[in-house]
């Protein structure tokens, strides 16, 4: 009885894991604007697009190989921001060397139903019990009100309710 009680709490804690590692906004707006929107803001704070992949036309490509597992979300878009501010990962590595795995960072954008829905994993989720975890803290707060601030449209945050 009492594993039955431990797994089924451990159930209902299940959906809680995960909901705080990913920073998630949506914005009623289609996956182009958005994306420059979120590019410009991460650059006015120096952090530096390195890398642009456009993992929905890359996965289009596999679309005839994966027959009907082929975007099964139905998804319009997916790309992708690779980033990096110089001096922040000067502070990593001198606080933690290991959290050099943070660095560089990326959102990751995508499109359904003419919506744009950005994701960022936090790198205080990582970071948690590492020297680095105030310079983590900080880097997240600018990434996400580089987010926060990307688009001047009604938006959602988190649990899908506007804000």
């Amino acid at each position: 009885m009492n594993k039955l009680a431990i797994l089924l709490a451990l159930l209902l804690c299940a959906p809680a894991w995960g909901s705080g590692s990913v920073f998630q906004k949506t914005f009623d707006a289609p996956l182009a604007a958005t994306y420059q929107h979120v590019y410009e803001q991460l650059e006015a704070r120096r952090f530096f697009v390195v890398f642009e992949p456009n993992i929905g036309k890359n996965l289009a490509g596999l679309s005839q190989r994966w027959g009907d597992d082929y975007n099964r979300s139905d998804l319009s878009g997916i790309r992708s921001m690779v980033f990096c501010n110089a001096w922040y990962a000067n502070a990593v590595g001198n606080a933690d060397p290991a959290m050099l795995a943070l660095c560089p960072m990326h959102v990751t954008l995508f499109e359904k139903d003419d919506r744009t829905t950005v994701l960022f994993a936090r790198p205080t989720v990582i970071a948690a019990d590492s020297p680095a975890a105030k310079v983590a803290a900080e880097i997240e707060s600018q990434v996400i009100e580089a987010l926060e601030q990307a688009m001047p449209v009604p938006a959602t945050t988190g649990t899908g309710r506007p804000e």
